[in-house]
């Protein structure tokens, strides 16, 4: 047992390839972040800048795009960093960290699909009383509580981990989860277990509320045309990002349960797909599907000249999106 796990420094084998390879690897990895960064950074600023759009689903849509750059952020620089180094370790505080970063981003993930599907239901089956039951106050409030929550599902659960004496410091990833670190542990781990069952019945639970939401929406798609052109423009890209959310989710926790036999590179993908995928995809989903921040971005981009003084106006008289 190891007697002091602040000075734990862990090994992680996730990328043993040669130079030559893990140079190409953080070509492509260095491109594929600046561009999550880019698309997520592009579609926030639209909106905060763009008064037509000081609306509730495209103010949930920036809290989603800043927690896909938070989740990136989380995986992309540490990875750069061992891409090019001698080898590949991470300190026991530094894991912890990037532990709590990257669930925090996967708890705000779920939550925020959660209320946004929650209020597409009122905007498309009550649209009559969608102005008072979404004022500004209540999606504060949500967008508070969603944090505020996913924060507090991490905090939990990095306390129940640092609590376990470590035997072992080699971890089979290329990056820090939580199930990765507990398994290293040589104490009982069962505090740790019914927190994950805990997170895992609350996370379908809210599964199932955006279930129940969708069975509604069809409905009232079905019933008006109206309705429709307002499904497929808002609810078909939330739907998109819940399924490849939920998919690359599923690629990593069978990678971390049953993982082995399969190419390295493989593996890695399959383990990270959820730190990639989503925040890279997001905003490409809903700024193409979305007609009112499509002809924003168009429009600022063929007049950089209007984009500047629209930003300049913006920083001078429009508050700060939440």
């Amino acid at each position: 047992v190891m007697e002091n796990n602040s000075e734990v420094v862990f090994v992680l084998q996730g990328l043993n390839d040669s130079l030559t390879n893990r140079q190409m690897y953080f070509a492509v990895a260095l491109m594929s972040y600046l561009f999550t960064i880019f698309v997520n950074l592009t579609l926030i600023i639209t909106v905060c800048l763009e008064r037509t759009l000081h609306e509730p689903i495209y103010i949930f849509l920036c809290s989603l795009c800043f927690n896909g750059i938070c989740g990136a952020s989380s995986f992309y620089p540490k990875l750069l960093h061992g891409l090019l180094a001698d080898s590949n370790v991470i300190t026991y505080a530094g894991c912890l960290a990037q532990m709590f970063v990257v669930y925090c981003y996967v708890f705000c993930e779920l939550t925020s699909l959660t209320v946004m599907a929650y209020d597409r239901y009122l905007a498309i089956c009550k649209p009559l009383q969608y102005p008072m039951l979404m004022p500004v106050q209540r999606v504060a409030q949500m967008l508070l509580l969603t944090w505020c929550f996913s924060l507090l599902e991490a905090i939990i659960g990095n306390i129940l981990t640092t609590r376990l004496p470590l035997c072992r410091r080699h971890i089979n990833q290329i990056f820090c989860t939580n199930w990765e670190v507990v398994k290293l542990s040589c104490s009982d781990t069962t505090g740790n277990n019914i927190y994950g069952f805990v997170l895992i019945f609350m996370h379908i639970s809210q599964t199932g509320l955006i279930l129940v939401s969708y069975t509604h929406l069809v409905r009232a798609s079905l019933r008006l045309a109206s309705n429709r052109k307002k499904f497929i423009q808002t609810c078909v890209p939330h739907l998109v990002t819940l399924l490849i959310f939920a998919s690359s989710l599923m690629f990593n926790s069978i990678y971390s349960r049953y993982g082995g036999g399969t190419l390295q590179v493989l593996q890695n993908l399959l383990a990270a797909e959820f730190l990639v995928v989503p925040p890279l995809i997001n905003p490409i989903i809903y700024g193409i599907n979305l007609h009112q921040i499509r002809s924003r971005i168009i429009h600022n981009f063929h007049k950089p000249s209007s984009l500047i003084n629209t930003c300049l106006h913006g920083a001078l008289s429009l508050p700060v999106c939440p």
